[in-house]
C-alpha cells in the first residue's frame, strides 16, 4: 500500500511538474510571437533653421509637430505635438528614456551654395523647448557639425522597451529602447 501511494504522490508531481512546462512554454511562445510584432519608431524635428555652438544645437522654429515612423513590422506613421514628444525625456517615460540612454540622430541641413545637404550624426541629451526653438546638447558621432544653415530636419534614432507614442501606438518590450507593440493608445507614453 505504501508504494501505491509514493506511486500516486511521485504521478501527481510529475504531472505538476509537467503542467508548469507546458504554461512556460506557451508564455514562451506568446513573448516570441509578441517580440515579432514590434516596432521600431524614429521621430523627426523639421525647422527653419540651426544656429550651433561647441555643444548645443538650436532647431530654429521647429515644427510643433513632432513626426514619427517605422516601417516594420508594420507602416506606421504619424505626429504628435513637441510637448507630448518631449515626456520620452523623462522618468514618467519608464527606465529607459532617452535621458538614460542618449538617442543618436542624423542632421540634414540645407547649407546655401552647397550642392547637396549636409549631414552629421550626432549624440543629442538635454532638450529644452525655447519659445519656438529646441535646444539640444550634442556630441558629434560623424561628419561636421554646421554653424549655421537654413531648413533642417533631425532624425531621432528608434525608441522602444515599453516605448511608443500617439494613438494607434503603446508599447512593450524588451532589451533597450527600439522595440514598442503596435496597438491602441495606452495612455502615458512608456
Amino acid at each position: 500500500m505504501i508504494k501505491i501511494r509514493q506511486f500516486f504522490a511521485i504521478s501527481a508531481l510529475a504531472v505538476s511538474v509537467i503542467s508548469v512546462t507546458a504554461t512556460f512554454s506557451s508564455v514562451k511562445a506568446q513573448q516570441q510571437k509578441t517580440e515579432e510584432q514590434k516596432v521600431q519608431l524614429m521621430f523627426v524635428h523639421t525647422a527653419d533653421d540651426i544656429k550651433t555652438d561647441n555643444k548645443t544645437i538650436r532647431l530654429v522654429n521647429v515644427n510643433p509637430q513632432t513626426l514619427y515612423f517605422a516601417d516594420r513590422p508594420v507602416r506606421l506613421a504619424g505626429h504628435v505635438t513637441t510637448p507630448e514628444y518631449m515626456k520620452e525625456w523623462t522618468a514618467s517615460a519608464g527606465s529607459d528614456n532617452f535621458t538614460n540612454d542618449p538617442p543618436n540622430a542624423t542632421l540634414s541641413v540645407y547649407e546655401k551654395g552647397q550642392p547637396q545637404n549636409s549631414l552629421v550624426v550626432i549624440e543629442i541629451s538635454n532638450p529644452v523647448i525655447d519659445g519656438k526653438d529646441i535646444v539640444y546638447n550634442y556630441k558629434v558621432i560623424e561628419g561636421t557639425m554646421p554653424k549655421t544653415g537654413g531648413q533642417s530636419a533631425l532624425f531621432i534614432d528608434w525608441i522602444g522597451a515599453g516605448g511608443g507614442v500617439g494613438p494607434g501606438f503603446h508599447g512593450v518590450g524588451v532589451g533597450t529602447r527600439g522595440v514598442g507593440v503596435y496597438g491602441g493608445y495606452g495612455g502615458p507614453l512608456r
